[in-house]
């Protein structure tokens, strides 16, 4: 009865003919403005991969932002807070406590060190090659498990919001979706990604307060009077809805999560490549602290718009309707404001679907041209117009494997590819670059260890765990939480790999340091100039402008 109930409310309110105008508007209006903002031709590094670095604190933190808060912070948040309260609300936290560990450790030393990518920061004092080809291997697999999970989600809300529910329909519009991808990327580079991004923020955070203001105006802006709501229309729950327990069970695998989270946001290759974008360390240092304003205002409505749902839709229907957990906030929508107002949230959705794959693809594309075409293959000797040229090839490429592989992962449980990205960053990449950044004794070895050995035990210890195959069968749906059905060959026992394989990277890095130390030397005089350089920022006008 539920499920009826559900897919009757989306199929009421929901209007396929509208959905696409309001989305089509959004796609004219962000094409137009990044052929605007880009007349003149981004054919040097620095404007393909960093906008020349002329964008305001304010403005990069807005579109960190964009970047940041992905289809999976809109739909997957308010729907676990819906179905689980408390324990979805943790989620929030995890996410936005990240910033922390960006803003203290990371923002301000890797733009002062860096000029384009991740390796730039790690090969600063050690041999090119080997380090550049690791530090582009870790980026290129983080962001293309990143990608996938986005481009694969694109078809799971194609079929929620638009009622697209054949195979080849939804195939379609992976493919616009991946085409739309590639086109902000050529046209734009670094300056039309931003934009595209800076538009999006802005329409998600608009849209998820006007949900918000609407939710409390309902209630009085009484929120203990809402959480009461949500209770009484949680017949599974009921008080438990507003205590801990009700998702993470196993207090080991939530450490785990929770270490991925907050760890992972900091070695994000998209995020990192974002602090290029502004011309100083101190904008890199304030458009941080923008971001982490508007994130936690978002996830503050989140809270309201996950127990808005749960009071005003229900959990039952919620977790019967298509999607489950990620059709609560469009039910609420529906609920709100009916057909408008979902066709309103149906084109935030995708665009932040776009905005987010935009980021990825040229995140990756800068890795395989910089430190891959130019500083390995061509030995540091490739020209700018050469590097930007194989750079715009790599994001064309980058977008067609997206655009397969989305379609083919239609369907599959993807939450484990967003798990995996986060927890590659975490394992392979920070350790890499904190070792890099603070530690004297790091070489070359180390961080070749470090970032193999997190990469490698990250989808090792994924790969064997209960996400992918082993979880029981629910015999309300018949089917198993698992991504891989009918198979059980785990024996790793947690979701999340993080409390193992981040200390094992950490370890790692240190055993290949202290192993290899007489064969492999770190260069004192290098580390020097690099302590001067992260600490004050002397040099990196050099460094930026090479």
């Amino acid at each position: 009865m539920t499920t009826n109930l559900a897919q009757s409310a989306l199929e009421t309110a929901s209007n396929p003919l509208l959905n696409t105008a309001i989305f089509t508007v959004f796609v004219v209006v962000t094409l137009a403005i990044v052929v605007r903002v880009n007349r003149r031709r981004t054919e040097t590094t620095g404007d393909f991969y960093t906008a020349g670095s002329a964008f305001s604190g304010r403005q990069n933190g807005i579109a960190i932002s964009g970047d940041y808060l992905s289809a999976a912070s809109f739909l997957g948040i308010a729907g676990a807070i819906a179905l689980n309260g408390y324990d979805g609300f943790l989620y929030s936290i995890g996410f936005l406590v990240a910033w922390l560990v960006a803003l203290l450790l990371v923002a301000e030393l890797l733009r002062n060190t860096g000029r384009y990518t991740m390796g730039d920061v790690l090969a600063f004092r050690m041999r090119q090659k080997p380090v550049r080809a690791a530090a582009a291997t870790s980026t290129l697999v983080v962001s293309f498990f990143y990608l996938l999970a986005q481009m694969a989600g694109a078809g799971g809300l194609v079929a929620l919001l638009l009622n697209v529910t054949s195979g080849f329909g939804q195939a379609v519009v992976i493919a616009i979706v991946g085409v739309l991808m590639i086109a902000y990327v050529l046209i734009g580079g670094m300056r039309g990604t931003t934009w595209v991004q800076i538009i999006k923020a802005v329409l998600l955070i608009a849209g998820a307060l006007l949900m918000t203001l609407w939710v409390l105006a309902l209630v009085g802006f009484n929120f203990s009077g809402l959480l009461g709501e949500a209770v009484a229309n949680s017949s599974k729950l009921g008080e438990q809805l507003l205590n801990p327990g009700n998702q993470y069970k196993n207090p080991i695998d939530f450490i785990s999560l929770s270490l991925a989270l907050v760890l992972g946001t900091a070695g994000l290759p998209h995020i990192l490549m974002r602090f290029y974008t502004v011309p100083t360390a101190q904008e890199a240092r304030r458009s941080v602290s923008w971001a982490v304003a508007l994130i936690g205002l978002f996830y503050l409505f989140t809270l309201v718009l996950g127990y808005g749902a749960a009071a005003l839709v229900g959990a039952d229907v919620i977790r019967s309707a298509p999607g489950a957990a990620n059709s609560a906030a469009p039910l609420l929508a529906a609920h709100l404001g009916g057909t408008l107002l979902l066709g309103l949230i149906s084109a935030v959705a995708f665009a932040t679907i776009l905005a987010v794959v935009a980021g990825l693809t040229i995140t990756a594309s800068a890795s395989f041209a910089h430190d891959i075409y130019t500083n390995v293959l061509k030995s540091g000797e490739a020209s700018p117009q050469q590097e930007v040229k194989v750079a715009r090839m790599t994001a064309v490429v980058i977008g067609v494997l997206a655009i397969v592989g989305g379609i083919l992962a239609n369907g599959q449980n993807v939450a484990f590819l967003v798990a995996l990205a986060f927890a590659v960053a975490a394992s392979a990449n920070l350790p890499t670059i904190l070792y890099s950044l603070f530690w004297k004794r790091f070489n070359t070895t180390g961080a070749q260890w470090s970032i193999y050995g997190g990469l490698i035990s990250t989808i090792v210890l994924i790969v064997f765990s209960p996400v992918v195959s082993g979880k029981p069968v629910d015999p309300a749906t018949g089917k198993s939480a698992s991504m891989l059905q009918g198979v059980d060959f785990h024996w790793f026992p947690l979701d999340n790999p993080g409390i193992v394989s981040i200390p094992l990277s950490f370890l790692l890095g240190y055993l290949g340091t202290v192993l290899s130390s007489r064969r492999d030397p770190a260069d004192p005089q290098k580390y020097a100039e690099m302590e001067v350089r992260s600490l004050t920022g002397v040099g990196v006008e050099k460094a930026v402008t090479h």
